[in-house]
């Protein structure tokens, strides 16, 4: 076998022939070459560069299961892959074929290449049996002919059965008969005259010789017997006896009737019908001969695309010893019946198809048949259902499916193609088809925020780095053209970027503050965010974020008015002022938070004598409920405390004492006995204190006397009403001391060294006997008392 191969493979018969018309390749080689065998150049026949069968995704597509051939893509040779049995692919045809379809993308191009199988004679004749017997009868004449046991050989053409021959003999010749379809039979030619008393038998060797190089032959025995008497054979009336059947006919259906006479009588004359020797078992399966009654009926299944012609030799055999026989042939022609449905065969398919293609793209190339002839075997085909796709027809049998409208992924990214085909027949016979195409992303598509704009509210004093907030952003893009990655853009515009006080996370969104938000600093923040998808190019949009700080009840209310030190003040009061509901003084109050934080209420939480004051809860008035009397006591104190509306409240609190006090002059010998009686002090700086003091108190009532004066002469105080303005000075370690006059006189101040001044102006009405500070501002520290008092004195003037 290995070297019929080699013989084979040498042969001349290795034409390769290419050709190139209407996209087809055509090559010729030998059966049963080995893997690897060169079959052809099919990228020099195909005018193609080595390196484009790699660029252009070159691909062998092939309707057989098994993968005979392979091109190898480093140089554009098709060789075989795998061992070609001819009689195995294409039994018995004349001729036998594989056809490949060849696939390029970028562009699409389809090739058709047809390999012809040329048959090897690696098979030989062979016969059914080893030893066959013959009766012959003696009285036979020259030129009798007798059927003999044809040989079967699996090769085709030239390989096939060639002529047979029989061992040499004086008596029998062979007669090689040519049938209908091509092969060859042989018939026993008798050449002389038997003589059954001078020989009775005779062992022949028949020999069959194909046509093959080197001929390959099969043998066997043929045993003779040589009868006697019996001397007419059965003879038919027609020699062939045509017939026609429907391939769909049902087993018992009768094709034909036989008949044959016998001239003998009695039993040479009853004859038996029966298929010769050279009906195959795959005829005899399918036809069944009665013996009795010469009717051949269906036996088994008939298909027209099988077979359309069968030929079968019968015989009648009388039953005389020896026993003759008479032989015709049967031609039976089948009828085709629409009984196949189309077959619809995707060669070349793109799986994937992007969204941005352009309409008239080839997306796969279809192939429709009919194993039915005639009209039963013209098929037509359309798709199913309203898609962007529409079949084109190329050639008879096939068809272009390419895109009719454009595509859009995010709208249907699959689609499932149904395609129909239908055969002219009646009734009709159809078969679907489903191609299913998926529709590739493009980077088409910018991402969304589910706002456009987002407000945030944090409170203040946030602890940084803590989320305060996620924004999300969808993009129907899909992969990289849908993975986001948020950002906070520089905005050149703005003096300090977003990016100063907060991060995102770029992967889901989250917001972090990177500080803690004071509210009584900064009330609003607006930031821009960014989504952006990773196609190429990119696509972004950007929102806005509006921070809104909330105010927190993080600020305790701070007393201005009056002035404090170490949370507690000094106010002097003349009795002879004092009535019920006389304000002694306003406290005011500041709260730096806003809303409810910054609500103040006044509460007196303690006080000397409880029934000597009251204070208002909302305005800080602390007035008087009684006149004083000469039995209450020198000095009165009071705690205010002074609270705000927050969630926990917050609250300060404030000691002021009351020196009430009968006049001027007691007032200031009284201070000045305290001080004298101190035991702090020795005489000598008990002396110079009562000199600065009494210095410093005629300088100020001076001063006050000349402003009031001035007030008068220009006219400008509103009647009824005066104002003071007054500096007053604080020690380090002594909280300042006020003294209120009566109406319409300047407030008195008294104390001792002080190392800060402040300046107040104070409004006196004698219709409403109330008093209020109208403006409270610190003096220079590095002024003197007396420049502050002469240009306060002066502004009032």
């Amino acid at each position: 076998m290995a070297s019929v191969l080699m013989n084979g493979a040498s042969f001349i018969f290795l034409l390769c022939v290419s050709d190139l018309v209407s996209g087809q390749i055509r090559y010729s080689i030998p059966e049963e070459l080995e893997h690897g065998a060169f079959v052809g150049n099919i990228a020099e026949d195909l005018r193609l560069n080595v390196w484009e069968l790699s660029a252009r995704k070159f691909r062998l597509v092939s309707g057989e299961k098994k993968q005979y051939m392979e091109v190898n893509l480093e140089n554009g040779i098709l060789f075989v892959n795998e061992r070609i049995d001819r009689e195995l692919l294409c039994r018995q045809s004349s001729t036998c074929s594989l056809s490949l379809q060849v696939a390029l993308d970028n562009p699409l191009a389809m090739h058709r290449v047809v390999v012809e199988i040329l048959d090897v004679n690696d098979n030989s004749p062979n016969f059914s049996q080893d030893e066959f017997s013959l009766h012959i009868s003696e009285s036979n004449a020259p030129g009798a002919r007798f059927h003999l046991e044809s040989a079967h050989d699996r090769d085709v053409g030239t390989n096939t059965i060639s002529t047979y021959q029989i061992s040499p003999n004086e008596h029998f010749g062979i007669k090689v008969q040519i049938r209908k379809d091509g092969s060859k039979s042989a018939e026993l030619l008798l050449e002389n005259t038997l003589d059954r008393e001078e020989q009775s038998t005779f062992d022949l060797v028949l020999t069959a010789i194909d046509g093959g190089i080197p001929h390959r032959s099969g043998t066997a025995r043929i045993i003779i017997a040589v009868l006697d008497v019996n001397d007419n054979a059965p003879i038919f009336n027609h020699e062939i006896y045509r017939a026609t059947v429907a391939e769909n006919a049902a087993k018992g259906t009768l094709v034909t009737k036989i008949n044959a006479a016998d001239l003998d009588e009695g039993t040479n004359a009853d004859l038996t019908y029966s298929f010769t020797n050279h009906v195959s078992h795959m005829i005899r399966e399918l036809f069944k001969l009665e013996a009795e009654t010469g009717e051949i009926r269906v036996e088994g299944r008939l298909d027209f695309e099988e077979s359309s012609v069968y030929e079968l030799d019968v015989q009648a055999v009388d039953n005389a010893l020896p026993a003759l026989a008479g032989h015709a042939k049967v031609i039976v022609a089948l009828i085709d019946v629409n009984d196949n449905f189309p077959v619809v065969e995707v060669t070349s398919v793109s799986s994937s198809v992007s969204e941005d293609c352009v309409p008239g793209t080839v997306i796969a190339v279809i192939s429709v048949k009919d194993l039915d002839s005639g009209k039963n075997g013209q098929v037509q085909c359309q798709i199913l259902g309203v898609v962007p796709f529409k079949l084109q027809k190329s050639s008879r049998n096939e068809y272009q499916l390419v895109t009719r409208d454009i595509l859009d992924r995010e709208k249907a990214p699959l689609y499932n193609i149904s395609i129909s085909a239908w055969d002219g027949g009646t009734p009709p016979l159809s078969k679907s088809k489903t191609i299913v195409v998926s529709v590739s992303d493009i980077n088409d598509n910018a991402p969304r925020f589910t706002q456009s704009s987002y407000n945030v509210f944090l409170m203040e004093n946030n602890k940084p780095g803590a989320s305060i907030f996620a924004v999300t952003a969808l993009d129907i893009d899909l992969d990289q053209n849908g993975d986001l990655v948020y950002s906070i853009p520089e905005n050149q515009l703005q003096v300090v970027p977003g990016s100063a006080y907060f991060t995102i996370n770029s992967k889901n969104g989250n917001i972090y503050a990177l500080r803690s938000f004071d509210y009584e600093q900064l009330k609003h923040f607006q930031i821009k965010v960014q989504a952006q998808d990773a196609g190429s190019p990119p696509l972004s949009s950007i929102a806005t974020v509006n921070v809104i700080i909330l105010d927190q009840n993080d600020n305790a209310p701070v007393i201005v008015s009056p002035l404090t030190w170490n949370s507690s003040a000094s106010v002097e009061i003349v009795p002879q002022s004092v009535y019920p509901g006389y304000l002694l003084i306003k406290v005011i109050a500041a709260d730096a938070d806003s809303g409810q934080n910054a609500r103040l209420s006044y509460q007196l939480l303690e006080a000397t004598d409880p029934s000597l004051f009251t204070v208002g809860l909302l305005s800080g008035d602390i007035r008087a409920t009684r006149r004083f009397r000469h039995q209450d006591i020198i000095i009165e104190r009071l705690i205010l405390c002074v609270k705000d509306n927050g969630q926990p409240s917050l609250s300060s609190t404030a000691t002021i004492s009351f020196s009430i006090i009968s006049n001027v002059t007691e007032k200031s010998s009284e201070r000045s006995d305290e001080l004298f009686h101190s035991e702090d002090f020795n005489y000598l700086n008990r002396y110079l204190i009562i000199i600065l003091g009494s210095t410093s108190l005629l300088f100020l009532v001076t001063i006050i006397f000349l402003v009031v004066l001035k007030c008068k002469q220009d006219g400008n105080i509103a009647e009824g009403d005066s104002c003071t303005v007054f500096c007053c000075r604080r020690r380090n370690s002594n909280a300042p001391s006020y003294r209120a006059s009566a109406p319409n006189q300047p407030f008195n101040y008294s104390g001792p060294a002080q190392t800060e001044e402040y300046r107040y102006t104070v409004c006196l009405s004698p219709e409403s006997s109330k008093s209020d500070f109208l403006f409270l501002k610190p003096c220079h520290p590095t002024l003197p008392f007396n420049e502050v008092s002469a240009r306060d004195t002066k502004a009032l003037a």
